[in-house]
């Protein structure tokens, strides 16, 4: 199994089973990481997009096109060389080709609520934080603007839906699963949020959730009922004073709290000390990864123990927060 690990100034490569790790990217303002098996492609903050082919060499690609913030990408599980990306602005820009030209999804900033989307850190502007494919249907698509809205396309972006029904307006991360059609899970700044109709009406399951600044979900490769997500009490404690924690919930059940106190020494690090987890499913059953500044970290029973993969940890990695997980068979 190899993981790609995105921090704030590099990427690593993780071989799960060896354990090894080798950076790329160093120095790059690192937002976000996708890979199957053929490529890897990583978006940056202030270089645009690199795509990694198979002999190993960084490639910009989009240079003409895309612009140099690139916020979210995601590849298509229906078509190897399909992909998506979001920007700084928010845009949304598909290539058909793995990256070697791109068509700009019109219609987005046209929306009713884009007068109002604005991230608070830098309010005068606005990004897509995340794009998900619906895994059983090609054309659907669920992009999360941070911050202000969740907008669905239900034909490859030809139109756009913007807020539907109960959405969360602040959504980092979207996440969908091959065995729930129709189910969608969001990670968002104001809650957690969960659709079973393709996103047309949401519910707010949060029985539990003690810490409700939600950063990333994902749910069990082969049990779209079991579903992690990474939360703490606001914006300042996940990014800057870090405390948060990782949380589980099954069926219809409660939200239980994963992980120990940072200085134990083993499972998963929570609490003061860990900035925000980003989370991943893996290949295998009950197989999910974590990323944060304490390391990376896998479970291979559903979120009940956890074990660190035993690779170098940089100190400087220590005081950062983790930006992109990917993981892949090869």
């Amino acid at each position: 199994m190899r993981v790609y690990a995105g921090m704030r100034d590099r990427l690593f490569s993780i071989r799960t089973d060896e354990p090894r790790a080798t950076t790329h990217l160093f120095g790059h303002a690192i937002e976000c990481v996708a890979a199957n098996d053929e490529r890897v492609f990583c978006g940056t903050f202030e270089s645009g997009l690199f795509r990694r082919d198979g002999d190993g060499s960084w490639d910009r690609v989009g240079v003409e096109t895309l612009p140099d913030s690139v916020t979210a990408v995601e590849l298509s599980s229906h078509n190897p060389d399909e992909l998506w990306v979001g920007t700084e602005p928010s845009r949304v820009f598909h290539s058909v080709d793995a990256g070697e030209s791109w068509e700009q999804l019109t219609g987005l900033a046209e929306l009713p609520s884009a007068e109002h989307w604005s991230f608070p850190p830098r309010p005068e502007t606005h990004h897509v934080r995340w794009i998900e494919q619906d895994p059983n249907d090609a054309s659907r698509l669920y992009v999360g603007v941070e911050a202000g809205a969740l907008v669905i396309s239900p034909d490859s972006g030809e139109s756009w839906i913007d807020r539907p029904d109960g959405s969360r307006l602040d959504n980092h991360q979207l996440a969908t699963h091959v065995g729930a059609s129709g189910r969608v899970y969001s990670a968002a700044g104001d809650g957690y949020a969960e659709s079973d109709d393709w996103g047309t009406h949401w519910t707010h399951p949060q029985d539990g959730l003690a810490h409700r600044y939600v950063w990333s979900v994902a749910a069990a490769p082969r049990d779209p009922d079991t579903v992690l997500v990474s939360a703490a009490s606001g914006a300042r404690a996940a990014h800057r004073t870090p405390e948060s924690y990782v949380y589980r919930r099954r069926g219809d059940g409660e939200w239980s709290r994963l992980g120990e106190a940072v200085d134990v020494g083993s499972g998963l690090p929570t609490g003061e000390g860990v900035y925000r987890y980003v989370l991943a499913s893996g290949v295998r059953r009950g197989e999910f990864y974590a990323l944060s500044n304490t390391g990376l970290f896998q479970s291979t029973d559903a979120g009940v123990t956890w074990n660190r993969v035993d690779v170098e940890w940089p100190d400087p990695c220590t005081e950062m927060t983790a930006r992109g997980l990917a993981v892949v068979v090869k």
